[in-house]
């Protein structure tokens, strides 16, 4: 099977995947919210309708001429980034504000700045860039980013950019120092928020807090160790009924590792590590600087999102907001994530 092919077939296995799980999850609470138990099922359907075309779209577009678009791609981004902060304009839900009203539509500006954001450092990293260029551009993306605030999405962009210099040849001293400024950044932002402190102290101590600040992770345990080796069968979870909140985004690794047990939820780990495997063979392979750069950036994001969703399940991370890649309900996750597998799937075919 060539590394096409792996990207075709493993995107549409996991988001396959994500319908069936996401109508299994999400039955309580569409009931209750809705009066349709398959409302959260129907909407997911729709946005994998339009990911498809995106993915299609992409797999087809040349996509050497990203490079071109890359920096006006960027600054509308920054605009977006912006206009989400302003009344109005950014939609504040439970005190973030992650979404930009367009009236007709509404999205999440940081999920799209996981792609275009990438575009901009693959293009800018093709040749000899000063650390400075580079570190401002970090800096004002994770910056508006935090301010949302969305601590997850600015590790996972974060990552993502160390990624792309670490591969382009940036040297050691400038990768230490940002891993180093990241992690004083991170300290201070946990330590100087309330309920990022609360979540790190729960990291530290399941016991602290069982009817706050733990209970999510707490709730998300039982639900993996009540699944087994084989789990409680497709359907059958216990914990979707209003004990573990947020089941079709968060915590939805959670219900897998219940409903299919260790065996699924080794084969959802096993299928991002294979596509992780694919994507670095194919920037390994690119033919251009530029493609390898924007393959390290789609597959790192892909990669890091994963990482710290079922980390953060299972209690190796504190608690994130981060929905799991394909798998998790959510609209402007997805279609972007799609996206970008298509332009994965075109660099391959190069």
């Amino acid at each position: 099977m060539t590394l096409r092919q792996l990207v075709l077939l493993l995107t549409v296995c996991l988001v396959l995947f994500g319908l069936i799980m996401i109508g299994s999850s999400s039955v309580v609470d569409a009931s209750r919210d809705f009066g349709d138990k398959w409302y959260y099922l129907k909407l997911q359907s729709f946005w994998v309708f339009l990911g498809l075309i995106g993915f299609f779209i992409a797999g087809r577009f040349p996509h050497r001429r990203l490079e071109n678009l890359a920096t006006p791609f960027f600054l509308i981004t920054i605009v977006f980034l912006v206009a989400v902060l302003i009344p109005h304009f950014g939609i504040k839900l439970l005190g973030a504000r992650r979404w930009l009203n367009l009236g007709l539509v509404s999205f999440q500006p940081s999920e799209v700045t996981k792609l275009t954001f990438a575009l901009y450092l693959s293009a800018l990293l093709t040749k000899p860039v000063k650390f400075l260029h580079f570190l401002a551009s970090l800096g004002l993306v994770g910056g508006l980013i935090v301010l949302e605030p969305d601590l997850g999405t600015t590790l996972i962009v974060g990552g993502m950019a160390m990624a792309i210099f670490f591969t382009s040849q940036g040297k050691l001293k400038h990768l230490l120092f940002l891993l180093a400024l990241s992690a004083l950044s991170i300290g201070l932002l946990i330590f100087i928020s309330p309920y990022r402190l609360a979540r790190f102290r729960t990291f530290l101590n399941y016991s602290h807090d069982p009817l706050g600040s733990s209970y999510q992770v707490r709730q998300a345990l039982l639900a993996v160790g009540s699944g087994g080796l084989t789990g409680v069968g497709l359907g059958q979870s216990r914990q979707k009924y209003q004990f573990l909140p947020e089941v079709t985004t968060d915590s939805i690794f959670a219900i897998v590792a219940e409903e299919l047990g260790l065996f699924g939820a080794a084969s959802v780990i096993l299928a991002f590590l294979l596509l992780t495997m694919t994507g670095l063979n194919i920037a390994k392979s690119a033919a251009h600087k530029f493609s390898s750069n924007l393959a390290v950036g789609i597959t790192s994001v892909v990669s890091l999102q994963a990482l710290i969703n079922i980390s953060s399940n299972i209690a190796l991370l504190p608690f994130t907001g981060i929905p799991l890649p394909f798998i998790s309900y959510g609209g402007t996750s997805l279609v972007v994530l799609m996206i970008g597998m298509g332009i994965l799937f075109n660099i391959a075919n190069a």
